[in-house]
């Protein structure tokens, strides 16, 4: 199948198509709907390079046996509140969903729960993590590294260390929840691999090459080429996210006792998750009522650009969510190129475009 441009499809079609794929790889019912769920979400939200561009990763995953089909996680530590978790390399938006499950569970009791997992497989987008405890009025803290994944610099130096290595939080509010899904890089592995691959620049110099001069293009970051993804701040201030970048790998590899300095390391990711009851506070009205002002005060603050006014994270994600649910989710045609094979030896069909 070549397709010339993106199509849109149904998302609970999408949603069927990635689960039926997922099972064909070998994942039962549940890991399949959960995986699926989490990737169609992403695209909706407009994290398109960690929405179903990821599914022919996965399923190859998972052919290679990479990626754990079947089982459970391993519970290494429980204290209650808190439990660590070997996660067996199994598919890392399932295992992500289950730790949100166990943690609100013990907010619910205890006014937070956290759950740190070690050798869980990529894990995708942290905003449909995010969207899904806020709306409950819950808060969530949620980071990821990949210990294998070495593509950012730590700030003044030119080597690759660190994963980009995100930070999700989800914050309810009386209206659409802030959901934050920010990178500890000025940019991401899944955007700089698309634009390589495309033969097109970053928007920026986001990127230092093995000499350590700025530079907008990915091509740096190709083999045999060395260069890297600066930290969140780039070559002014990136020291900020240095810090950031060492802060989750405290929070998950550190807490994990598995990373960055374990040898034989294959792509996937060490995840800390962590939700917090506002009712244990001061209570989930009183949390609305300081987060609705400041949401309201950040709305209202005069915009640099007329016709551009302030957003707050993942106002406009939540605004193409509801639209491509309407619409139709859009695909890019190098994914439905890549999806293509994968179908075919399935036996399944990509669902009808709207």
């Amino acid at each position: 199948m070549t397709t010339a441009s993106p199509a849109r499809f149904d998302a609970t079609e999408l949603e069927r198509f990635a689960t039926l794929l997922l099972r064909h790889a070998g994942l039962d019912d549940d890991k399949a709907g959960a995986v699926g769920s989490v990737l169609v979400e992403g695209d909706l939200l407009g994290h398109d390079t960690h929405g179903l561009q990821l599914l022919p990763t996965y399923l190859a995953e998972l052919e290679a046996g990479r990626m754990t089909a079947t089982g459970e996680p391993d519970v290494l530590a429980d204290a209650g509140v808190v439990q660590a978790w070997d996660g067996k390399r199994l598919p890392g938006p399932w295992l992500t969903l289950r730790a949100i499950d166990v943690a609100t569970r013990s907010a619910r009791t205890h006014g937070t729960g956290i759950v740190n997992i070690r050798r869980s497989h990529h894990i995708a987008a942290l905003a449909p993590y995010a969207r899904r405890v806020a709306e409950q009025g819950l808060l969530l803290q949620l980071m990821s590294s990949a210990p294998a994944g070495g593509s950012v610099a730590p700030f003044g130096g030119t080597k690759a260390l660190f994963s980009p290595s995100p930070i999700g939080v989800g914050i309810p509010t009386t209206g659409a929840p802030v959901l934050v899904d920010v990178s500890t890089s000025i940019t991401t592995n899944g955007l700089t691999g698309r634009l390589a691959r495309e033969g097109r620049k970053l928007p920026g110099a986001w990127l230092i090459d093995e000499h350590g001069a700025p530079t907008d293009d990915p091509a740096v970051l190709v083999a045999p080429r060395t260069g890297t993804i600066l930290p969140l701040g780039g070559t002014d201030t990136g020291h900020k996210g240095y810090g950031l970048s060492l802060m989750v790998e405290a929070f998950t590899a550190g807490l994990a006792g598995q990373g960055r300095s374990d040898p034989g390391a294959r792509w996937g990711a060490t995840v800390f998750v962590q939700v917090l009851d506002p009712a244990f506070f001061n209570g989930e009205d009183a949390l609305r009522e300081q987060m609705d002002w400041i949401a309201q005060q950040c709305r209202a603050n005069p915009p640099v650009r007329d016709g551009a006014p302030v957003r707050l994270p993942g106002e406009r994600a939540q605004q193409l969510l509801a639209a491509q649910r309407a619409q139709g989710v859009e695909i890019a045609a190098p994914v439905l190129d890549a999806l293509a094979p994968w179908a075919q030896r399935a036996g399944v069909t990509l669902p009808a475009t709207r």
